[in-house]
């Protein structure tokens, strides 16, 4: 069981042991900050993506783009439910995801609907959702990939999560990303009882990946799986 000691404010916590089986939670909530990031720039391309089919797409797509505004302002300020079910005037991502089938926003909407229920605590729908997006080849897939991951994680589903991690990390080339799902790859084979292959994901993150905040402290995952240099 990891110590901790109490500190005064703006004093560094120190942990002098850390347990993989119990830090799931606690490692996303120390990287929340850089996770905030990245949905950040997640939204930051798919608002601009929107931009792009309400300028030069068709009428149908300019309608769906145009709908859409309206929940992404309130997933903007956390009303999640008016977000995914409108609030009596304008639609919500459920219904926008129906009525414009077919379209890119609609197909945005799987996305957001899925971020919704991921932060209402309703996985099996987050899942759903995610599942319906198709986001190939874009930054918003890899975000999706990494949100199923989290979803099937949080459902005690750590086969299923683990497969959606390693879709996560897939791109090498992308160093904010794919070293995140790596890290977490990493912790889900550990809380599967699979170290070889924890060590793998977090060797990969050591050699590919060493200016990211993941690989500030892999030397101390990889020692305590056995693995020292």
């Amino acid at each position: 069981m990891a110590n901790s000691a109490r500190t005064k404010p703006g004093e560094e916590r120190i942990t002098p042991e850390v347990n993989p089986l119990n830090t799931l939670q606690d490692r996303y909530e120390a990287n929340k900050k850089q996770i905030n990031t990245i949905v950040t720039v997640v939204l930051v391309v798919v608002l601009g993506y929107l931009a792009y089919s309400r300028l030069y797409k068709a009428p149908q797509e300019e309608k769906a783009a145009t709908a859409i505004s309206y929940p992404q302002r309130y997933m903007q300020y956390d009303s999640l439910n008016r977000a995914l079910n409108g609030d009596g005037q304008h639609s919500g991502f459920l219904k926008i995801a129906k009525k414009y089938d077919g379209t890119k926003a609609a197909n945005l909407c799987h996305y957001y609907a899925g971020v919704c229920y991921m932060h209402m605590g309703d996985f099996n729908n987050a899942i759903k959702q995610l599942k319906e997006f198709d986001g190939k080849g874009t930054l918003v897939q890899t975000a999706a990939n990494g949100l199923l991951g989290d979803a099937y994680m949080e459902s005690n589903n750590t086969k299923q999560g683990i497969e959606y991690y390693k879709k996560a990390s897939e791109d090498r080339d992308n160093s904010l990303l794919t070293p995140t799902y790596l890290y977490r790859v990493g912790v889900a084979y550990e809380l599967s009882g699979n170290t070889e292959e924890a060590k793998k994901a977090y060797k990969r993150i050591k050699t590919e990946y060493p200016q990211s905040y993941e690989a500030r402290d892999i030397d101390k995952y990889l020692a305590r799986l056995g693995e020292l240099e």
